[in-house]
């Protein structure tokens, strides 16, 4: 093999690992791992043992390692992380890529053993009102750390591009998520007593800044007359969730987390409308997998859902924008039917190949040698402009942010 064409042995660190049941982390190592095996790459996934599952060895040409992560909110992620990279010193691959920016304080184990590293830092972490003052500042650390001990960092969204440049003079790799194109059918919407268009949908982690409160409190207003189904769950959220549970009225169905994709793809294909409230995290999944099915969608107006509707979407700051965006769609069926075509076109430019290919390219370049030297990880002071806005979201900019020399899938 020449040396562009040589296999790579390639670690996937920090992530609860596959098959993919939970979020966007776990959703990429699947599907970019996958294809990064397929093309004769050895893949390596370091999984999160729960006690409760069968332990696979492969899954989609890729080699899982089970180790254990002690079960509390502040320090399932970094417990497991810390034990992964004791494995992966021990057995070493030609690049890791590491998987949200909680984990930054192992970069330098994994460096000491002369792998070079890519670390994907998601969103902004220490917005998400789940973490206390200490969490906040613990991700705010984070964040410079990955900056100065990474070889790369990777942004899955313009908008966390945006944000590493103005407050590290950071350049990133921006690979953004793919879209899966799907047209499940709906015969199984039956099981759930649901029919085809007769339902609108939120697919989401019970998180404040997740806004499913926000969607709630619209829909009670009583101006829809279809059904709110609600999908999701989450770990250390009890209070929460019976919070969500209290909003919700007779015509409101919560169904809990659905693990199974194909039910799950046959409600976001089914849907009347999707509701997406997620503020933080970067690029999301579940509004890729919707807009791939060809769901219309209703999303909280940040600059991330932006980037992925366009001018496809509706989009909601308050409970009053919800209740006005939901009955204005089930008065026009027929404008719901062109919306869903619009944004099943739209995922089309978000494409998994493309993302392997990107990821691919990095990890090669990586493995090559050093790629430019890293900033320092200190927060730049006296720019004159916040880089998180007063209410807390990412200020876009612009004038000078720059994707660095990964990419994104392109756009039509």
């Amino acid at each position: 093999m020449t040396k562009q064409s040589a296999a790579l042995h390639v670690a996937l660190v920090g992530t609860r690992g596959v098959p993919a049941r939970y979020g966007g982390f776990e959703t990429c190592v699947e599907e970019v791992g996958s294809r990064l095996a397929s093309r004769g790459h050895r893949v390596v996934v370091y999984c999160r043992s729960t006690g409760d599952e069968t332990v696979r060895e492969r899954h989609d040409g890729m080699e899982l390692v089970h180790l254990p992560a002690l079960h509390r909110r502040s320090l399932e992620t970094v417990s497991h992380t810390g034990l992964s990279v004791a494995h992966l010193a021990r057995h070493r691959t030609d690049v890791a890529v590491v998987f949200n920016a909680a984990n930054a304080p192992w970069l330098p184990a994994i460096r000491a053993s002369n792998i070079p590293v890519a670390t994907h830092v998601d969103g902004l972490e220490w917005l998400r009102s789940k973490w206390g003052p200490s969490g906040r500042r613990y991700y705010r650390a984070a964040e410079a750390l990955a900056v100065r001990w990474s070889d790369a960092v990777i942004a899955d969204a313009p908008g966390i591009a945006d944000y590493y440049l103005a407050e590290f003079g950071a350049r990133t790799e921006l690979i953004s998520y793919g879209a899966p194109i799907i047209r499940p059918g709906h015969d199984r919407l039956e099981e759930l007593g649901l029919t085809l268009r007769g339902y609108h949908l939120v697919v989401a982690r019970f998180e404040p800044e997740n806004h499913v409160h926000t969607i709630l409190e619209g829909y009670r207003r009583r101006a829809a007359r279809l059904p709110l189904v609600v999908v999701g769950s989450a770990p250390y959220a009890d209070r929460y969730t019976a919070h969500l549970h209290r909003l919700g009225d007779d015509r409101v169905r919560f169904l809990g987390g659905v693990w199974d994709h194909d039910l799950l793809d046959q409600l976001y294909a089914g849907c009347y409308s999707y509701a997406h409230g997620h503020s933080v995290g970067g690029t999301n999944p579940s509004l890729l997998r919707a807009i791939g099915a060809g769901a219309p969608c209703l999303a909280f107006d940040v600059s991330f859902n932006r980037d992925v509707l366009g001018d496809t979407g509706s989009y909601f700051r308050s409970g009053a924008d919800v209740r006005e965006a939901l009955e204005r769609a089930e008065q026009d069926p027929a404008g719901q039917r062109a919306r869903g075509e619009a944004t099943r076109e739209r995922a089309r430019t978000y494409s998994w190949d493309d993302v392997a290919d990107s990821y691919e390219e990095l990890c090669r370049r990586l493995v090559a040698g050093p790629l430019s030297p890293r900033p320092s990880g200190r927060r730049r002071p006296g720019l004159g402009r916040p880089a998180v806005t007063s209410s807390g979201l990412p200020r876009r900019d612009t004038t000078s942010a720059a994707p660095g020399r990964g990419s994104r899938p392109s756009r039509a």
